[in-house]
């Protein structure tokens, strides 16, 4: 039995995987010529983001008994990401995802093996007493025997009354099922507290042309109190119950890299609200932290001042929408 004496802010299940990113801007993969090493996978980013903030994560995930695996484990753990809960299949690759670096969403190939392969007795329902906040992200439900294995523990953690935090990560590339996925994510979300999605995969789950507050409307039709939805360049908002309690307007600045920045901006929004902070304020300080990672290359650097980040939230907004 595994014993955890502290409490963990954040456990995540789903998906760390090898990022190969263009090391050259390009529109597309086709364009892409070289690319670089990366440690990825949405919820893999979140841990990090997180322990860089200050937090205490953990996560559930698989990789190969390869090297690529032994990279993943070594990234997690350098940074501070409770790393135990990863395991090694000695039968599958670890997945690896092709991305082109662009300013706006990037062009990507999934490769898969390991990640999908999540069996019950490799999560460790033991600890769940000492999580603060579950996250799951779509990928692991996309196929078996992640699937299984995610929408029992999300069970479980509802049973708890634990908070629980889903990314609807949904792209044809990775499920191209859309009705299966429709019906599976319409099962987890049963579970769910507080979700965040992009206008972009709110188009490729439900359809494009709609207008965002059609988009939230039907985040909370699946169960979730919470839904923070990001508009790119147009900002975002939140809303709680089904009434939008802000609108956050993004503001200008010079991008240099887009990748992860939905996963930035999630882990400045669960910092904050693992924080008690009051929703607006978990909304400004996420897009503090996603303004950091636009203007990084890589992911964002460690040892994140959260303090100072809160402190700039009280400042006067010259630049509000400047």
């Amino acid at each position: 039995m595994i014993i955890i004496e502290e409490e963990i802010d954040l456990l995540a299940i789903g998906e760390i995987l090898v990022d190969l990113i263009s090391t050259e801007p390009a529109e597309n993969l086709q364009s892409a010529c070289v690319f670089r090493r990366m440690q990825g996978g949405s919820p893999a980013n979140l841990c990090a983001n997180l322990a860089r903030l200050g937090g205490r994560s953990a996560l559930v995930a698989k990789v190969g008994n390869d090297a690529f695996g032994r990279y993943l484990v070594g990234e997690m753990a350098a940074g501070g990401v409770q790393s135990q809960f990863i395991q090694q299949d000695v039968i599958h690759p670890t997945s690896l995802v092709f991305v082109a670096r662009t300013v706006g969403t990037p062009d990507f190939q999934p490769y898969r093996g390991a990640d999908c392969q999540i069996e019950l007795a490799d999560i460790p329902f033991e600890i769940f007493e000492r999580v603060r906040l579950f996250h799951a992200t779509t990928w692991p439900l996309s196929r078996q025997p992640s699937r299984d294995s995610l929408l029992q523990a999300l069970r479980h953690a509802h049973s708890l009354g634990k908070s629980i935090s889903f990314d609807p990560n949904y792209s044809p590339k990775v499920w191209p099922d859309q009705a299966e996925a429709r019906r599976i994510l319409a099962e987890a979300y049963q579970y769910v507290t507080i979700t965040k999605a992009s206008i972009d995969d709110a188009a490729r789950l439900f359809g494009e042309g709609s207008q965002p507050e059609e988009y939230v409307r039907r985040f909370h039709d699946l169960g979730p109190r919470i839904v923070v939805f990001t508009l790119g360049n147009q900002g975002s908002l939140v809303s709680r119950d089904g009434h939008v309690l802000e609108r956050l307007p993004a503001r200008p600045l010079q991008v240099v890299d887009a990748t992860g920045a939905g996963d930035a901006y999630w882990a400045g929004f669960l910092a904050a609200y693992l924080d008690q902070q009051p929703l607006e304020r978990c909304l400004r300080f996420a897009r503090e932290v996603v303004e950091i990672k636009l203007m990084t290359l890589g992911p964002l650097p460690a040892n994140l001042p959260r303090q100072e980040i809160y402190g700039r939230l009280d400042q006067p907004a010259a630049s509000e929408g400047a």
